[in-house]
């Protein structure tokens, strides 16, 4: 008996210490470079927040355009994503990876494969994605089987590339970027815009969660194609994108898309004009604008639905063929466009082919057809007036029709009535940057400080400083083991550069363990935002020190209430 008892006894005195040890082990630590690169970095406003973002260890940057990802960039990242992966899971859409190469056969049905941006590997056929239309498209063509599998949703979050010229802004504009992209297959036109729609809801929610606000702006679909498109922006002075928002009927549309009339009568001025022919080449159309603006050519399609915007003619071809068949050929007309901004006074240049018959020319006027200013008349409601905002687009919604599925035959049989009709499945695509979104919000949070991350997707919510060695701090980091928070235990660094390089990374809370134990100190600084905060609804109280302005900075709580104060605290950020 003794001797059981004896070897019980050392086995739970091996076991107690074991999970002692585990314990010290599970604490959570700040990264191996967190803030290695602090010690040179004096903080001023002229540092370009690209280069914060590298110092501060989120990502470093090998090569112009080029991006490593540390463990606290990581942590930035998982967070966006996980908020990303809840949202499309509850609306039906399935994750998967697909791959990051691809072959120039379909590129080459679709059109997309001399687009400059595409990083093509050298002597050979393959790229690198860009994007993935071509992709996904080849990949439920192999496995469609019936058009009762309809709809098909899938999304993958991984990196995309383009061959970007003149990288800049550091995870805004580069040659390799992380984006989460989703494609839609759906049996009809109703179908596919219910998909739409849902998508819709679904980025509401996601960019509310993120925490930042947005406008959502009708925009025009460019290389992808489609004819329904709407970008997403966060607003703010650095951005490249335009956007103009009508303060009567509120209307929200990219440059490229806002239609606007004159708020004034032009005075005379010089007059533009611009060639182009429709689809048959029967009809010359000339599009006369003022001379200091600059022309949209997509507005023409609003008017001339049948126009070629990528006509192999160039101006003086064109003029030269129409000059030539206009007297034999009595099929050939000219459509005159003029913009809303010209009048008789205008200085209209002469007219380069000389008709018998003037009747085989049209004149449209009153036609906006160039790019909106600010101050202009809404083209929507013709009553507001706009207002232009700088703006980051952090997000893309596409209706892409069956721009691929047709060009990569990607059809289904449909029973309709009896008979069974061969049609092209209807696709969308929708984006979201995500290494977009950690650039643009760490821009626009950034103050004096550094950075100010929102809570959702904080690296860390709570990073805790020890000013002296007590065994009794365990039981802080077991009450705190369902808190997102990292303890900075580095040597030789003092109290003091650990609170400072916290706040410059923008950790909403710090939380500091010394001498006064069992009270902690918390440092507020995260961006609160709202103005009845949440922790004043707690009944117990506590010692608040405030700033001039009357916002909290710091609490003295006793560890048996830290939990509750923590997360009432968190929950403004």
């Amino acid at each position: 008996m003794t001797r059981d008892f004896t070897s019980n006894l050392s086995l739970r005195q091996y076991d107690f210490t074991t999970n002692s040890k585990d314990n010290v082990d599970m604490i959570k630590k700040v990264p191996t470079f967190y803030a290695n690169q602090l010690q040179k970095l004096r903080l001023d406003k002229s540092i370009p927040t690209s280069e914060l973002i590298s110092k501060l260890g989120i990502v470093s940057n090998p090569r112009s355009g080029l991006v490593n990802w540390s463990k606290t960039g990581l942590l930035i990242q998982n967070k966006i994503n996980n908020i990303i992966r809840k949202n499309l899971d509850s609306i039906g859409f399935e994750e998967l990876n697909l791959s990051l190469l691809s072959y120039k056969t379909n590129w080459e049905k679709t059109g997309r494969w001399n687009q400059p941006e595409i990083f093509k590997l050298k002597n050979d056929d393959f790229l690198l994605v860009p994007t993935c239309e071509e992709e996904i498209t080849a990949y439920v063509k192999q496995n469609l089987e019936s058009y009762k599998q309809l709809p098909l949703k899938f999304y993958q979050i991984n990196p995309k590339f383009r061959n970007e010229k003149r990288p800049r802004g550091g995870l805004l504009r580069g040659k390799e970027f992380l984006m989460k992209d989703a494609y839609s297959f759906d049996i009809n036109k109703s179908k596919a815009m219910e998909t739409y729609n849902s998508i819709f809801e679904s980025y509401h929610k996601i960019f509310k969660e993120i925490g930042l606000p947005y406008v959502k702006a009708e925009a025009d679909s460019g290389d992808i194609g489609g004819d329904l498109s709407h970008e997403w922006h966060y607003l703010n002075e650095t951005g490249e994108d335009t956007v103009f928002t009508c303060d009567n009927c509120g209307q929200v549309s990219n440059q490229e898309k806002t239609l606007a009339y004159p708020s004034k009568e032009y005075t005379s001025g010089d007059v533009s004009v611009k060639y182009f022919i429709t689809d048959d080449d029967s009809t010359l159309i000339c599009a006369y604008y003022p001379s200091n603006r600059i022309l949209e050519p997509n507005f023409l399609k609003l008017e001339m639905p049948d126009i070629n915007l990528k006509s192999p003619f160039n101006e003086q071809e064109l003029l030269d063929k129409f000059a030539k068949e206009s007297e034999e050929d009595l099929s050939k007309r000219v459509v005159r466009i003029m913009d809303s901004r010209l009048n008789s006074r205008s200085n209209f240049p002469d007219f380069p082919i000389n008709f018998v018959n003037r009747s085989m020319i049209t004149t449209l006027t009153d036609i906006p057809i160039v790019l909106s200013e600010e101050g202009e008349i809404c083209g929507e409601c013709e009553e507001g007036t706009l207002q232009k905002s700088n703006a980051i687009e952090i997000g893309h919604t596409f209706y892409l029709g069956d721009k691929y599925s047709k060009a990569l035959d990607l059809k289904i049989d449909i029973p309709v009535e009896n008979q069974v009709e061969t049609k092209n499945v209807l696709m969308g695509c929708f984006g979201i940057g995500i290494s977009r979104i950690i650039a643009a919000i760490a821009e626009i949070n950034r103050d004096e400080k550094g950075l100010r991350w929102p809570r959702s997707i904080t690296p860390w919510e709570i990073t805790i400083v020890e000013t002296t060695k007590n065994p009794e701090f365990q039981s802080v980091y077991e009450d705190l083991e369902l808190v997102d928070y990292r303890l900075d235990d580095r040597k030789d660094i003092s109290l003091g550069k650990k609170i400072n390089q916290s706040n410059l990374l923008g950790i909403p809370l710090v939380l500091i363990l010394g001498k006064k134990f069992p009270i902690v100190e918390i440092e507020v600084r995260g961006k609160r935002n709202t103005k009845n905060p949440k922790w004043k609804q707690l009944d117990f109280k506590w010692e608040v020190e405030y700033d001039s302005n009357g916002n909290d900075i710091k609490h003295y709580v006793h560890k048996d209430q830290l939990n509750q104060v923590l997360n009432r605290l968190l929950l403004d950020m």
